[in-house]
C-alpha cells in the first residue's frame, strides 16, 4: 500500500481492522489512518482465480517433516542418488559448451534421445522435430497442456482422487474441473457417471497413469472407453504419464496415445524425475501431434523459454540406457512396496495395494481421527514418519485416508517402517 504524510488520532490494533474492513467493503480508494495518520491506500486485490485453491500441502508436509525431525514419507522423492552415469554427464555437460539457452522447445540431441526412447515404448513413430516439446519438468508441461487446449469457461474432467496440481492447473488455463470419483478399494469409474459427465461437453480429460495417489494403472480396456467418449464428444485427452516404468506384475502399462484413433487428440505428459531419481533436475516435456505441439511450444516459450541446457545434455545419457536398466528399476521398486508394506500390515494399517507408481493410501479410520490433516501433524511429531493427508487429493469429503510414498533406500524404509510399529500400540 502507499503511504504519504498526514494526520489522525492514535487508535487501537481492533479499530485499525475495523478501518481497513470499512476501505475495502466500500471500495475506498484513500483513507487518513486512524493509527499512524498517514493517507493510505487498501491493500489491492489479487486474481480471483487464486481463490480457488491454496497452497500445496505436499510441500507443506515437507515443511512439517523438517520442523519435527521426522521421516519424510510425504513428498515423493527418493533419497538415493541417480544413477553413476548420468552424473558423470552432467558433470561433463558443465564443462562443456551448453550454458546458454537451447532451443526453446528443447535441443536436438534431447528430442532426438526422447523421440527414440518413446517411439520403441509406444510402438510409435515419434519424429524429435514435430512431436515434442522439452519442458521444465512435468509440472510445467500439464500447464502447458492444458492451456494448449483450454479456453476461458471450458471444463476438464479429472478423476477423484487426483494430483494435486490438476485443479490449480485448470484454473489457471481459465477452465473448472468436473469431478469424477474413483470408488475405493480398486479405484475404478463408474462408466454411466463418467458418460455424463462427457455429456457436458468437456474441452478433456485429465488422467494419471500409473496414478498418484492411489496407484491404480488403468487397462487398455478402460483407456478405450474413456479414448470411445472423447471421440464422441470431441475432447482431448491429456495423460501424465510420469510413472510409465513404475509398475508392478502382473499389470503393465499403457500408452492411451499408442491405441487406435487416440494419437490426434492426445496429449502426453512425461517426466525424466521418477524415472532416473533426478526430481530437481525439472526435465519432462509434452508429446502429441504437429498442430498441437507447434500451440504447446508458444506456451511453453512464453512461461520458462527453456529447460536447462546442461542437464539436457546429461540426460541424453540416461535416455540411452538398455532396456535392463528399466527391468532393474521396476524390480527395485517392486522390493521397496513389499518391504514397506509389509511393515503396514505388521502395523495392523488398512491400505490398497498399488498397482504402479509409489505411493501408497493407508486408511486411518482405526485410530479414532476425524481430521486427516491433524492426523498427519500428530503422526509427524509423535511417531516421526510424515505423510500426506489424504483429503489433499479428493474433490469429495474424504478424511479417513493419508499417503505415504517408498522412493527411499531400505533403510529409510525399514526406520520408517520400525516408527510405524508403534502405531499397533495406540489404535
Amino acid at each position: 500500500m502507499s503511504l504519504g504524510p498526514g494526520k489522525g488520532r492514535q487508535a487501537s490494533n481492533g479499530g485499525l481492522e475495523q478501518w481497513v474492513d470499512h476501505c475495502i467493503l466500500h471500495s475506498v480508494s484513500s483513507f487518513q489512518s486512524p493509527v499512524s495518520g498517514y493517507a493510505v491506500r487498501p491493500m489491492l486485490r489479487t486474481a480471483d482465480r487464486l481463490k480457488g485453491f491454496t497452497e500445496s500441502v505436499i510441500r507443506e508436509m515437507t515443511r512439517v517433516a523438517h520442523q519435527y525431525g521426522a521421516i519424510n514419507l510425504s513428498q515423493g522423492f527418493p533419497d538415493f542418488d541417480p544413477p553413476p552415469e548420468l552424473v558423470a554427464a552432467a558433470a561433463e555437460a558443465l564443462h562443456g559448451n551448453f550454458h546458454q539457452y537451447s532451443i526453446t522447445w528443447g535441443s536436438a540431441e534431447f528430442r532426438r534421445a526422447l523421440a527414440e526412447k518413446q517411439s520403441r515404448l509406444m510402438g510409435l513413430d515419434i519424429d524429435p522435430d514435430a512431436h515434442l516439446v522439452a519442458t521444465c519438468g512435468g509440472t510445467e508441461a500439464m500447464l502447458v497442456a492444458l492451456m494448449t487446449v483450454c479456453n476461458p469457461g471450458d471444463s476438464v474432467i479429472i478423476f477423484s482422487p487426483f494430483y494435486e496440481n490438476y485443479g490449480a492447473d485448470t484454473i489457471l488455463a481459465g477452465a473448472h474441473p468436473i469431478y469424477v470419483p474413483l470408488r475405493v478399494p480398486r479405484f475404478d469409474f463408474d462408466r454411466d457417471e463418467l458418460r455424463r459427465a462427457f455429456s457436458k461437453r468437456p474441452k478433456a480429460i485429465v488422467l494419471c497413469n500409473p496414478s498418484n495417489p492411489t496407484g491404480k494403472v488403468f487397462t487398455p480396456e478402460e483407456l478405450t472407453f474413456i479414448g470411445n467418449l472423447a471421440t464422441e464428444t470431441d475432447a482431448f485427452i491429456i495423460t501424465d504419464e510420469v510413472y510409465e516404468h513404475i509398475v508392478y506384475a502382473p499389470h503393465r502399462h499403457t500408452y492411451a496415445a499408442a491405441l487406435p484413433g487416440l494419437f490426434e487428440r492426445t496429449l502426453t505428459v512425461g517426466s525424466l524425475s521418477k524415472t532416473y531419481a533426478i526430481t530437481g533436475w525439472r526435465l519432462g516435456f509434452v508429446l502429441a501431434a504437429p498442430e498441437l505441439i507447434s500451440q504447446a511450444r508458444k506456451v511453453h516459450d512464453f512461461l520458462t523459454v527453456g529447460a536447462p541446457h546442461p542437464l539436457q545434455q546429461a540426460a541424453v545419457t540416461a535416455l540411452r540406457f538398455p532396456q535392463e536398466y528399466y527391468q532393474k528399476l521396476t524390480h527395485d521398486y517392486t522390493r521397496r512396496r513389499e518391504l514397506f508394506t509389509s511393515y503396514l500390515r505388521k502395523a495392523g494399517l488398512r491400505f490398497v495395494d498399488p498397482q504402479g507408481a509409489y505411493y501408497v493410501l493407508v486408511n486411518i479410520e482405526d485410530f479414532g481421527h476425524a481430521n486427516d490433516t491433524a492426523f498427519c501433524h500428530w503422526l509427524a511429531r509423535e511417531i516421526g514418519v510424515a505423510a500426506v493427508p489424504g483429503s489433499s487429493f479428493f474433490a469429495e469429503p474424504v478424511t479417513n485416508l493419508i499417503r505415504f510414498h517408498f522412493a527411499k533406500r531400505d533403510k529409510t524404509l525399514c526406520a520408517a517402517g520400525e516408527r510405524l510399529m508403534r502405531l499397533r500400540k495406540r489404535g
